[in-house]
């Protein structure tokens, strides 16, 4: 299996190698560096990645409590974005005076990110929220530059990506930089007390875990034939929910945060993952066509090396029944980790396998947000099973982290006048998943 290939990095060692990039906030435990100057206690932020999920990542770090965090620039591959991200950002009346980006510290295109962090000192903090794509090409110039690091999740598709991120990560960890990923469930507090809980023994031994993220469209999961006015490039990164290069597709990035808490609740990653997925819908309900790969619907059964099963139900249909939860059954008892959304609160165990107040040992009231409180392997498991089901065949997790196929060969190279990593066929339609058929998700 081409796709698959084994290039030598074992789970073992990858869980050696990988604390150093850890779930946190944004400015979670940056100590006022020694470079700074004693009468200068703020710490210069830049963000690289102004859409939705990088001016939120934004207005957190500037929340951060213990330091004096300040905006000095931006960068983003389109100027619409970078603008509208400042407008969000400048209107918020408390960010308002920790915000000075003036327009020659707002920079647009590819190159964007380095011109952004050139204007930092080693030790402040630049946040990524690009598509993961271009993930570990801005860390190789942050860690360069001697910067600490926030980057939104998910961090990687493939195992290429992978690899160079867990080399990043002990490069920056010999330079003592702090690096910390966008995995609040990690921070939420609930999720916090249940897994102490569970290690406690409070629900006896681990035997299953359940996940579902099952809910309407959201974000640009389903993606109709190209405008005539702009480039496929600019198409997929601005769509990067539909394509797999540049987000992971839904899977990737939709579900990975009850992946990775329950993932946490068993203190262990899984050794494999077989799935099924379909898309029951290929057109818009005018006949137009849809032209993104994801599947809308993917069951995935993930396997632990001492047998334990996480089933994970993923869906993105109107009109369907939603359910957005995560559970764990143990040999003692049962417990609701998220109750609704990634992480969202109260957390609860109970006697027995029901969900019955009468037989509810505990339940969480502390109700702070885990922005507020804030990994490859994360990734590596998404993609894994994403994977799995895409090509219907069973993959490792080793083999997922030494695959030598790369959505995007190249990518650290890319400028506004490149070439797609991806091509539509002469009807404008993208390649997609098909189970069986190909060794490789596409």
């Amino acid at each position: 299996m081409n796709s698959i290939e084994n290039t030598g990095i074992s789970r073992r060692e990858l869980g050696k190698r990988v604390g150093q990039v850890a779930a946190a906030s944004a400015l979670a435990g940056i100590a006022i560096p020694s470079v700074h100057a004693a009468s200068d206690s703020t710490i210069q932020v830049a963000l690289v990645g102004c859409g939705g999920r990088g001016t939120g990542a934004a207005g957190d770090a500037l929340r951060s409590k213990g330091v004096q965090p300040k905006l000095v620039a931006m960068a983003d591959a389109y100027k619409d974005r970078l603008a509208g991200s400042y407008g969000n950002l400048t209107r918020d009346g408390f960010l308002s005076d920790k915000i000075d980006v003036p327009p020659e510290r707002q920079f647009i295109g590819f190159d964007a990110y380095m011109h952004a962090m050139d204007c930092l000192k080693p030790g402040d903090v630049v946040i990524f929220a690009t598509p993961l794509a271009f993930r570990w090409v801005h860390f190789t110039y942050a860690i360069a530059k001697g910067l600490n690091v926030f980057m939104e999740k998910p961090l990687s598709a493939d195992g290429a990506a992978s690899r160079r991120l867990l080399k990043l990560a002990e490069e920056a960890s010999a330079k003592g930089l702090k690096v910390g990923v966008g995995l609040m469930s990690r921070h939420a507090r609930p999720l916090e007390q249940l897994h102490q809980r569970i290690q406690d023994g409070e629900i006896g031994d681990i035997v299953l875990m359940r996940g579902y993220r099952m809910a309407g469209p959201v974000g640009t999961f389903a993606s109709l034939p190209k405008p005539p006015d702009i480039t496929d490039l600019e198409y997929q990164i601005r769509r990067f929910h539909s394509f797999l290069w540049a987000g992971g597709g839904c899977f990737s990035d939709f579900n990975i945060h009850i992946v990775d808490h329950l993932c946490w609740m068993k203190n262990a990653w899984p050794v494999k993952a077989q799935g099924v997925g379909g898309r029951h819908y290929r057109y818009a309900d005018d006949g137009t066509p849809f032209v993104d790969q994801n599947f809308d619907s993917y069951g995935v059964e993930y396997t632990f090396a001492d047998g334990t099963k996480l089933l994970f139900d993923g869906r993105c249909i109107s009109g369907a029944q939603n359910m957005y939860a995560s559970y764990v059954h143990g040999t003692k008892g049962f417990a609701v980790a998220s109750r609704a959304n990634d992480c969202g609160a109260p957390s609860s165990t109970y006697k027995g396998l029901g969900q019955d107040a009468a037989n509810r040992i505990w339940q969480s009231t502390d109700r702070s947000g885990p922005y507020q409180n804030e990994c490859v392997e994360a990734s590596v498991t998404t993609s894994m099973g994403r994977m799995a089901a895409h090509i219907g065949r069973e993959v490792t997790f080793e083999q997922m982290l030494n695959s030598e196929h790369e959505f995007a060969p190249g990518i650290d190279k890319i400028t506004s006048d490149s070439p797609a990593p991806l091509l539509p066929d002469a009807k404008g339609i993208y390649p997609v998943p098909e189970p069986g058929r190909k060794r490789r998700e596409y």
